[in-house]
């Protein structure tokens, strides 16, 4: 009998951890720098995801950006980087960049997913903005964004 009794304490609390957790985690984001970049004549804010915590969050929980406004990811590595959108709950474009500013290529990802969008050729950086931004713009593979770290 207390061992059913404490099994049931036990899912109890686990239930409730689970239904917190979700909700701590959507609290206030530390500030990240920003960084202003282009796009030919399209300017952006993008806010400098450079280390594994704050690449890890991203843009988890957020549920709006503002206009022009994404995330600019830099990696320590030229790599097949890929993204996902695990509790992200906007939906969004990701151009994955190589150092010169050449994007490779766009990939369109769905909220909530954890499909893998990875960079088509080894690259260390990833641009998230509104799903459709690039394509609104005229923005494609071969374009090339001005204002990334470490750029002439």
């Amino acid at each position: 009998m207390e061992f059913a009794a404490l099994r049931k304490r036990l899912a109890a609390f686990a239930l409730a951890l689970a239904c917190i957790a979700p909700a701590s985690a959507q609290g206030p984001q530390p500030a990240l720098p920003t960084i202003k970049l282009s796009a030919g004549i399209h300017l952006i804010t993008a806010e400098v995801a450079a280390s594994d915590p704050s690449r890890m969050r991203g843009l988890m929980f957020r549920e709006s950006l503002a206009p022009n406004h994404g995330m600019l990811f830099v990696f320590d590595h030229k790599a097949i980087h890929c993204m996902w959108m695990r509790n992200t709950l906007i939906p969004l474009s990701v151009a994955f960049v190589d150092d010169d500013g050449a994007i490779v290529n766009i990939e369109d990802m769905a909220p909530r997913t954890e499909t893998s969008h990875c960079a088509r050729r080894p690259v260390r950086f990833a641009l998230e903005m509104e799903k459709g931004w690039f394509a609104r713009r005229g923005i494609a593979p071969g374009a090339r964004l001005g204002g990334l770290p470490g750029s002439r």
